[in-house]
C-alpha cells in the first residue's frame, strides 16, 4: 500500500517515510483525500441539511453541486492541482462553496484573514505562489475588491480576483457568475476526473509564529482528513447535530473541530449572519443548536442573547471551549470539552468520563495514541517528569514536518527525530491513572489577543520603522474579556515627541499592518530592561504591565 506523495512540491517537508508507513500499516493514516472524503459524504448525506444560513437552509446535495461547479470555474480559469488561491472573506456559506471548491479541483487553499492588510497579503501572496485571490464582496470594514486589485500587481503570479457576495466588473470575476456558467454535470464530470493525492498539500494554513510574518504551514490532505475524524470520534459527533462555532471559519479550529468533522458526519452548520446577539438569537431559534465552539471572550455576546431573551439554549448538549470549559459547565449545567490545540497539528480535549479534576484542571489527552509527546526544559532540553512544567515537543501523523519554503525557521523548530518544538509550556499529570496534560503557559513570544496570535517581532519590527521610535518591545496586558490586550514599550529617538496610541495606530495602517495587531496601550520608557547576559527582559515588562493594569482598575 502506498504511503508516499508522488510528487513532491518545492519547500515541502512531507513527513518521515518510515513514519508514515507505520501510520498507514496501523490502518491510522486514511489512504484518502480530503476532497473525496467529503464528495463521499455529501452524495451520502445528499438529502441532509448541510447549512443553516441567513438565506436558508443548504442540502449536502446542493453544497456538492454548488462546489463541483466552482471546481470546474477554476480548472476552465486554467487552474491547475497544486496551485494556490488565497482566500480573504468572513464567516459567510460562500467561503464553504470556494474552499471545497478549490479541494475538488486540487487547488490549495491558503487561509489568510479578511482583517490582513498590504504588509501580510503581500508576504503571503508571494510566498505562496498564489494565482487566485477570492475576497468577500460585502465586507463592511474594508472593500476587499478594491484591496486585492491594488495588491494583484505586487504578487507577481496572480492571475485573478474572484468576490464572493458581490457583484463582477472588468477586473474582478464574480463566484455567482462563474458558478451560473457551468453546467452541472458536466461540472461533475470535470471534478471526477481530478486525481487526488492523499499525501500531498490539501491546505495552506498559517502560524501565529514567533518571528516575522505568519509562517505557511501545508496541513496534507489525509492529516487533516485524519484530524477531523479523530475530532468527531472522540466528541462524539453524530448526524443528528446541529453545530454553532462564530470564529473565523477560515480559522484552523473551527475547521478541524467545527465544520470540517460536521460536513464529513452528515450534521449541520450553523452560520449566523454577523456576531450581534440579534443574528445570533436568529439562528439559535431557526437551526435550534446541539453543539457550540465558544471562546471566553464570546460569552458576553452569549449573555446579551440570553439577557434579551432573543433565544434559549436548551437545544444544547455540550460545547467545545479551549479557554473556559469550566466556566460554561458550571454556569449553564452543559457539559463542556476543554482542549488544546495548534494549527501545526496536535490536538488534546478532555472527554465527558474523564474525571471531574481532569476536566477542570486540565485539557485532556491526545486524541491519536500515535501523538508522540515530550515535555523538556527550555534551559537544557532534558524531559521533564510528572507535575513539572515543560516544553511541548511533539510528533505524530497530523502533526507537521516543516513549515512551507523555511529551512532556516524548522531547523529551530524541528529535533533530529522529526519532533516538533511548539514553544508551549504543558504539565503532565496522573488522574484517576491516566496521563492528562495541563496548560501552563508559553515559551515563545506571542500575545494571545482573543485567541488571534500576534508575534511580537513583527509588530515590534512596525513600530520600530516610526521615525520617532528607537526601540520597541511588545507585551500582552491582561484584559477579563480578550485574555491579552497589547502594550508597547517604547524608547523615542533624539528626544522627539513620543507617538500616541492614535498615532501609532495611523503610521501602522500605513504601514499595511492588520488592525488586530496595532497596540492598545504605549509605554514610554528611557530604555528597556535587559536580564543579567544583556538580553531582552519582558518578564520585567510583563510584570510592570500588569501591576499599572490592576492599578488602573483598583482606581
Amino acid at each position: 500500500m502506498r504511503s508516499q506523495v508522488k510528487n513532491p512540491l518545492p519547500g515541502v517537508v512531507y513527513n518521515d517515510p518510515e513514519r508514515l508507513r507505520r501510520y498507514v500499516e496501523a490502518g491510522v493514516l486514511p489512504v484518502k483525500s480530503l476532497a473525496d472524503a467529503f464528495r463521499e459524504s455529501f452524495q451520502r448525506h445528499a438529502a441532509r441539511v448541510a447549512l443553516h444560513t441567513p438565506q436558508g437552509k443548504v442540502t449536502y446535495a446542493e453544497l456538492d453541486a454548488i462546489s463541483d461547479r466552482f471546481a470546474a470555474a477554476l480548472l476552465r480559469l486554467g487552474m491547475r492541482p497544486q496551485e494556490r488561491a488565497l482566500f480573504q472573506t468572513n464567516n459567510c456559506p460562500e467561503l464553504l462553496f470556494a474552499f471545497i471548491g478549490c479541494l475538488k479541483a486540487g487547488v490549495i487553499p491558503v487561509c489568510t484573514l479578511a482583517a490582513h492588510r498590504e504588509h501580510e497579503i503581500g508576504y503571503l501572496g508571494c510566498h505562496s505562489d498564489a494565482r487566485i485571490h477570492i475576497v468577500q464582496g460585502d465586507d463592511p470594514k474594508a472593500d476587499l475588491s478594491a484591496f486585492a486589485l491594488k495588491m494583484k500587481p505586487r504578487i507577481f503570479t496572480m492571475r485573478h480576483v474572484i468576490v464572493l457576495r458581490g457583484k463582477g466588473t472588468a477586473d474582478c470575476l464574480a463566484f455567482d457568475d462563474l458558478i451560473a456558467a457551468e453546467d452541472p454535470a458536466e461540472a461533475r464530470l470535470a471534478v471526477e476526473a481530478i486525481e487526488h493525492d492523499p499525501f500531498q498539500v490539501g491546505v495552506f494554513q498559517l502560524s501565529g509564529g514567533t518571528t516575522g510574518v505568519p509562517k505557511i504551514i501545508p496541513r496534507m490532505s489525509n492529516d487533516y482528513l485524519l484530524n477531523m475524524q479523530l475530532t468527531a470520534e472522540t466528541l462524539g459527533y453524530t448526524a443528528d447535530d446541529v453545530m454553532f462555532m462564530p470564529m473565523p471559519m477560515i480559522h484552523n479550529a473551527c475547521m478541524v473541530c467545527f465544520w470540517g468533522p460536521t460536513l464529513l458526519t452528515g450534521a449541520a452548520f450553523a452560520i449566523p449572519a454577523d456576531m450581534t446577539p440579534e443574528a445570533w438569537g436568529a439562528t439559535f431559534r431557526s437551526a435550534r443548536p446541539t453543539w457550540l465552539g465558544l471562546i471566553r471572550p464570546l460569552l458576553p455576546r452569549l449573555e446579551s442573547m440570553l439577557d434579551q431573551k432573543l433565544a434559549t439554549i436548551e437545544s444544547v448538549r455540550a460545547i467545545w471551549s479551549p479557554d473556559a470549559a469550566r466556566l460554561f459547565r458550571e454556569k449553564f449545567g452543559i457539559p463542556s470539552h476543554g482542549m488544546f490545540g495548534m494549527t501545526e497539528g496536535v490536538n488534546m480535549y478532555t472527554r465527558r468520563d474523564d474525571p471531574v479534576e481532569a476536566q477542570d484542571w486540565t485539557v485532556g489527552r491526545p486524541l491519536s495514541p500515535f501523538d508522540e509527546i515530550r515535555l523538556v526544559r527550555p534551559s537544557d532540553g532534558q524531559e521533564v517528569g510528572y507535575d513539572e512544567p515543560g516544553e511541548l515537543l511533539c510528533r505524530g501523523p497530523y502533526t507537521l514536518a516543516g513549515y512551507y519554503n523555511a529551512p532556516d525557521r524548522n531547523a529551530q523548530c524541528f529535533d533530529e527525530q522529526g519532533f516538533y518544538s511548539s514553544g508551549d509550556l504543558l504539565v503532565k499529570r496522573i488522574i484517576g491513572g491516566e496521563t492528562y496534560y495541563a496548560f501552563s503557559g508559553r515559551n515563545k513570544d506571542l500575545v494571545n489577543r482573543g485567541h488571534e496570535k500576534v508575534n511580537a517581532e513583527e509588530l515590534e519590527n512596525a513600530v520600530a520603522s516610526h521615525p520617532a521610535v528607537s526601540e520597541c518591545a511588545v507585551v500582552g496586558m491582561p484584559d477579563p474579556v480578550l485574555g491579552e490586550r497589547i502594550c508597547a514599550y517604547i524608547v523615542v529617538r533624539n528626544a522627539q515627541c513620543a507617538p500616541s496610541v492614535s498615532e501609532l495606530a495611523r503610521y501602522l495602517e500605513g504601514f499595511g499592518l492588520a488592525k488586530f495587531k496595532w497596540p492598545e496601550r504605549v509605554e514610554i520608557v528611557d530604555a528597556l530592561p535587559v536580564t543579567r547576559v544583556g538580553k531582552l527582559d519582558k518578564a520585567t515588562l510583563r510584570s510592570d504591565i500588569a501591576a499599572k493594569v490592576a492599578a488602573d482598575n483598583r482606581a
